[in-house]
C-alpha cells in the first residue's frame, strides 16, 4: 500500500496569490510557515520551515481570500517538480482540503 498525504498547520507568510490559467482554471499559491523547536544545551531552539502550497479549482476560490497571518490547516499530497532554467528541484503541497483555524476578522 502507498500513500502520499501531508497535513500542515501554520501561518501564511503573505497574501494568497490567485491567477487563472489559459483554460480559465483558477489556481492559488500559498506561502505557509510551520514551526518546530527542540531543546539543546538547556535552551530552546526554534526552526521555521516554509512550504509552497498550490490550490486548484473550487478550493482555490476559498484560498484566494486568505491573507497574511491567517492560521490555517491544509491537507493534500506532496509533489516534486524541477525547472531546467534554474536547475533546481522544488517541493509543493498540492492541496485537496484547507480551512481557517483563527476566527475571521
Amino acid at each position: 500500500m502507498y500513500q502520499n498525504k501531508v497535513t500542515l498547520i501554520g501561518f501564511l507568510g503573505s497574501n494568497a496569490e490567485a491567477r487563472t490559467n489559459s483554460a480559465d482554471f483558477s489556481v492559488t499559491t500559498l506561502s505557509l510557515a510551520t514551526k518546530s523547536s527542540y531543546k539543546k544545551d538547556g535552551k530552546y531552539i526554534s526552526h521555521t520551515e516554509w512550504h509552497r502550497c498550490v490550490v486548484f479549482g473550487k478550493l482555490s476560490e476559498f484560498a484566494k481570500t486568505l491573507t497574511k497571518g491567517a492560521h490555517i490547516q491544509v491537507e493534500g499530497e506532496l509533489r516534486a517538480g524541477s525547472t531546467t532554467a534554474r536547475k533546481r528541484t522544488s517541493k509543493a503541497a498540492r492541496l485537496g482540503d484547507s480551512g481557517r483555524l483563527d476566527p475571521e476578522t
